[in-house]
């Protein structure tokens, strides 16, 4: 992948799909101003290439009853990393996990419903090793699209 293989139609068709990921190919078309076959094409295209890795519907937790958003850090040896991945993959409350410079080797996106459920999947990581925990009261820049530019 070569993000300077893109032009400015693909560039603009991926801007597009950042936003409104169900647009119409007939709208992406009047904007682009290419035919709609030429614009699904082109989407196979930057799709078979791994510079769009799917389509998803961004959910609201809280409408959810997902109230509690916490991150945390985690302290892991990486001689446990081969039994801590499939473990953190197998959590369905985890929304993200990364493996990060600095103090800890984890920093882990969680939702729950309640403190009562972050305290318990808390204290199954705590085998792994020590953790930091911090709830989010709000959030001033909600997940946004990555800046492609032209």
């Amino acid at each position: 992948m070569n993000a300077s293989k893109l032009d400015h139609i693909d560039k603009e068709i991926l801007n597009l799909l950042q936003k409104q990921a169900r647009m119409p190919l007939k709208e992406i078309a009047e904007k682009v101003f290419l035919s709609s076959p030429a614009v699904s094409a082109r989407i196979d295209r930057l799709m078979k290439e791994g510079y769009i890795d799917s389509f998803q519907a961004h959910l609201n937790p809280i409408a959810l009853g997902y109230h509690i958003k916490a991150f945390i850090n985690l302290e892991v040896e990486p001689i446990q990393k081969k039994e801590f991945y499939p473990f953190i993959e197998s959590i369905p409350n985890v929304i993200e996990c990364n493996c990060v410079t600095g103090n800890y080797a984890m920093l882990i996106s969680v939702l729950f419903k309640s403190t009562a459920d972050l305290d318990i999947f808390i204290n199954q990581l705590q085998r792994f090793g020590k953790t930091k925990t911090q709830i989010v009261f709000s959030t001033s820049v909600k997940h946004r699209g990555v800046v492609i530019d032209e």
